[in-house]
């Protein structure tokens, strides 16, 4: 039996009654914010990985370092190993254990390269180093990559915060309990106090 026009007018009121229903309970919201949050974390990576790339530069321009000075480049060229072998993915970013874990390995290669830094800025020791092209240039670049990671995980906590603050916020906390088992991200912290902030290279390296 075919379906009046009345009939049809309910059934379109009904449905797009449920799918307003499911909007507001954060059926598009809670996976908006999550992938924008995985977007940031993806720049973050790349901002970490620009750092380490810059590594092999440095290691270049102290050739010619005594043998202190080579014990120390050893320890960042180590940590750089580790901190690049450690990767993150989407779904990782719900796991405290594997973010600690990088976390750590990456501060562990900022400490690393300060130290060194700090040696190679005794110009007493190294009295044409601040006139090499290479070691200016060098200079130059590790302050910016150092700059833009601060920017990259300003923004990915901030859009962490977002998403989190989406899955536990009425109307979107049911739609991410329901249809999506939203469990919150991990945010990026620090593993010693000011590590996430973007050192100053000037006089150090």
């Amino acid at each position: 039996m075919p379906f009046s026009s009345s009939g049809r007018f309910g059934r379109a009121v009904i449905v797009a009654t449920a799918a307003a229903s499911l909007a507001g309970c954060g059926i598009n919201s809670v996976p908006t914010a999550e992938e924008k949050a995985k977007a940031k974390w993806a720049d973050v990576q790349a901002a970490f990985r620009e750092r380490a790339n810059l590594i092999p530069n440095l290691a270049a321009v102290a050739k010619g370092a005594a043998d202190q000075e080579k014990g120390i480049l050893i320890g960042v060229v180590e940590a750089r190993a580790k901190a690049t072998s450690i990767q993150i993915s989407g779904e990782d970013l719900k796991d405290p254990a594997k973010m600690a874990e990088f976390q750590a390995a990456q501060n562990q290669l900022s400490t690393s390269m300060s130290g060194f830094g700090r040696l190679l800025a005794n110009v007493e020791a190294y009295p044409d180093l601040k006139s090499i092209t290479n070691y200016q240039m060098l200079q130059s670049q590790l302050e910016g990559q150092e700059n833009r990671i601060r920017i990259t995980l300003r923004d990915y906590n901030a859009a962490v915060q977002d998403y989190n603050t989406t899955i536990r916020t009425f109307p979107s906390a049911i739609g991410a309990k329901i249809f999506y088992g939203s469990k919150p991200m991990i945010p990026y912290q620090a593993v010693t106090p000011g590590a996430e902030k973007a050192p100053s290279l000037e006089g150090k390296l």
